[in-house]
């Protein structure tokens, strides 16, 4: 992926949510936060302006000036600790940012002559902080709009993207949408909860909280419980994952992501395999399965 600085602003008096501290609200067990953090891992450098909290991976911290200047100043402020040719700029509310719309604006900022891409919502509206700017000519605007101003703070947003040419990229329904009420937060909290959403992001979950960076086929994970809970005995399916786990641990020591996955993927195939033979054992099958069959070899008793 292309290389790239990102800044996120966590300020803000969040006045819609009764002042608090919207940064740190979580959504899915995550903070608002830690999930933005979370959709640009692969950024060089990682600017916060906002108050220092806790973070699940580190970051530099900045503030406006003054605090409480507004976006345009802290991402002033922000750009000053930056030094990649193309900045991404994200709010901190946005619960369901992803790493494919990340790729997608850089993809689209790329295009000869942009000054960059931005997101827009299901009604057609830029949404300039869900956005890649190339840095040189943001730089730029930005001191020009200081200069005819006399500062940054308290200006809107357009008075610098009116300025830039910026493709548009379409990102659906979900990933510029964020959370400014407590009504947006509890629709927040219901959407990952949907069927089709919960278990993936119940793993992504707990892959950032152990700080786990591996893709596995969860697919295969989800069968082996199954195998395992019908053939053998229903406590059997947590306990089987579990020692997949820990066997492809230990047997991944030391190595990349992907060789990992595929420890994953093997402990998972033989785990799978073992509940089959023992489900075929229980039900009288096994006696008439030659051993070819069942993945043994033939040989002397």
């Amino acid at each position: 992926m292309t290389a790239y600085d990102v800044i996120v602003l966590a300020g803000g008096a969040a006045k819609r949510l009764g002042g608090a501290d919207k940064p740190a609200v979580r959504v899915g067990g995550r903070a608002l936060l830690d999930r933005v953090l979370a959709a640009c891992s692969g950024a060089g450098a990682t600017v916060v302006v906002g108050d220092r909290r806790p973070t699940f991976r580190p970051v530099a911290w900045t503030r406006e000036v003054p605090e409480g200047g507004g976006p345009l100043a802290a991402l002033g402020a922000g750009m000053r600790l930056t030094t990649a040719e193309r900045v991404l700029v994200l709010s901190a509310d946005l619960p369901f940012l992803g790493p494919a719309t990340v790729g997608a604006l850089l993809a689209a900022a790329g295009e000869d002559g942009r000054d960059g891409a931005l997101c827009t919502d299901p009604d057609g509206r830029d949404q300039p902080l869900v956005a890649v700017y190339r840095a040189e000519p943001l730089r730029r605007e930005l001191a020009l709009v200081a200069t005819e101003h006399g500062s940054l703070a308290g200006l809107p947003l357009r008075l610098l993207t009116g300025e830039l040419d910026l493709a548009r990229v379409d990102a659906g329904p979900d990933a510029a949408f964020d959370c400014d009420t407590w009504d947006d937060i509890a629709t927040a909290r219901a959407r990952i909860r949907e069927h089709g959403a919960v278990l993936d992001e119940w793993i992504t979950s707990v892959k950032n909280e152990l700080g786990i960076e591996l893709d596995v086929d969860t697919d295969v994970l989800l069968d082996l419980a199954r195998d395992a809970a019908h053939g053998v005995a229903r406590p059997a399916a947590p306990l089987t994952t579990f020692l997949v786990g820990y066997a492809a641990a230990r047997a991944s020591a030391g190595a990349s992501p992907e060789e990992a996955a595929a420890a994953v993927a093997e402990a998972a195939r033989r785990a799978t395999a073992l509940a089959l033979r023992w489900e075929a054992e229980a039900g009288g099958a096994e006696a008439a399965t030659p051993p070819e069959a069942s993945g043994e070899q033939a040989g002397t008793p």
